[in-house]
């Protein structure tokens, strides 16, 4: 089976680097990622905002190098988590 995803966008937000407990690093940001394809109703593409989590020396790389609005290729796996919430919903992220 593949697993494979390659994603660019812009950065919505600057990088949050944070290390887990054990000392190892983490970086969460988000992509804003434009469709290929045109919204047939307004005539504009329609963009996707992903959630992404580098760890290790990738973690510590996109945190030293991109902030807010700077563009940034992105290579890697999907995975997908489902959880419960406070209220007893079921959510996936």
């Amino acid at each position: 089976m593949l697993n494979h995803i390659t994603l660019m966008g812009r950065l919505t937000h600057d990088v949050e680097l944070r290390s887990t407990a054990s000392g190892v690093s983490v970086a969460s940001f988000s992509l804003a990622v434009d469709r290929d394809i045109a919204n047939k109703q307004t005539g504009e593409r329609d963009t996707d905002f992903i959630d992404i989590v580098a760890w290790r020396g990738t973690a510590e790389f996109a945190a030293k190098h991109f902030r807010k609005g700077s563009m940034m290729a992105v290579s890697g796996r999907l995975q997908l988590r489902d959880w419960t919430d406070k209220d007893g919903i079921k959510r996936r992220s």
